[in-house]
């Protein structure tokens, strides 16, 4: 798909990964129609890209929110992208978390993701060509302690996605699962940025992860795996999940203590 080409509806838009990904986006000449709770820092790109790029405040937790949206997409005449990159990240041990939090990330992280993918999926095939996007995690595919909940959250989302791109073969729809891995930006706590330090994790800016996500939208790829070597761990856990085991089971001191951290933030 050529970018230029691109009329997309864009959640998590207004940070992170999704505001770099409307910037780049509006740069090639696509158009957007960019969805978050707050405007924040896009209104600095309205201003830059009046012509292409539309904000709508939903909130898409609700089916309310996520009804504006699809009015707001059908409002723009064409769609023939949507791009899931809103969603939520804790670093908590399960008992950490409580009901409202839990209820929280798996509403915005998988379900509103997949009820907002159904609402739109007639426009999506109504064009000759277009695409899901749905952005998950290398914690989709390797269970992490700390993230019991954010990775059950994006295995669905990796499991949602190619069972859906198989049940979509037959359509000019096709369906590109993204994973990341970590990525600086304001969704991780001060005690996931601690432990990655201690723990030496790779971190990349959301610029270069938009950046290879379209590259993956142009080449109309199926999956897209980001960092090393996150994704040597991927084909292991797949392959040898008792070495994976065995390897996260010394790192579980660390975990432990920085999840304290958890506490003490959410008290503040």
């Amino acid at each position: 798909m050529r970018l230029p080409d691109c009329v997309a509806v864009l959640t998590g838009a207004s940070g992170g990964i999704g505001l770099e990904l409307a910037d780049q986006l509006c740069s090639a000449g696509g158009r957007v129609l960019a969805v978050s709770r707050q405007q924040g820092k896009l209104a600095e790109l309205m201003a830059r890209y009046p012509g292409q790029l539309r904000w709508q405040q939903a909130d898409l937790r609700g089916a309310e929110g996520r009804r504006d949206v699809l009015e707001a997409a059908r409002a723009m005449g064409s769609c023939n992208l949507l791009i899931n990159a809103a969603g939520v990240n804790r670093f908590a041990l399960l008992e950490q978390m409580d009901e409202a939090a839990l209820d929280e990330l798996f509403d915005l992280n998988i379900k509103a993701a997949v009820q907002l993918t159904r609402l739109c999926l007639p426009l999506l095939r109504a064009q000759p060509s277009a695409l899901v996007v749905n952005v998950g995690s290398i914690y989709g595919s390797i269970g992490y302690p700390g993230y019991a909940t954010y990775c059950a959250s994006k295995f669905a989302l990796r499991g949602f996605s190619e069972a859906l791109r198989r049940e979509l073969a037959d359509t000019s729809v096709n369906v590109l699962y993204a994973a990341p891995r970590t990525t600086r930006t304001t969704m991780n706590s001060s005690a996931a940025q601690a432990l990655n330090q201690a723990l030496k994790v790779g971190v990349d800016d959301p610029q270069d992860v938009a950046r290879a996500v379209l590259d993956a939208v142009q080449a109309e790829r199926s999956e897209l795996y980001l960092g090393w070597p996150e994704k040597l761990f991927v084909r292991l856990n797949g392959m040898l999940p008792g070495v994976v085991d065995r390897a996260l089971r010394k790192q579980l001191p660390l975990i432990r203590r920085y999840s304290t951290w958890h506490s003490k933030e959410s008290s503040k």
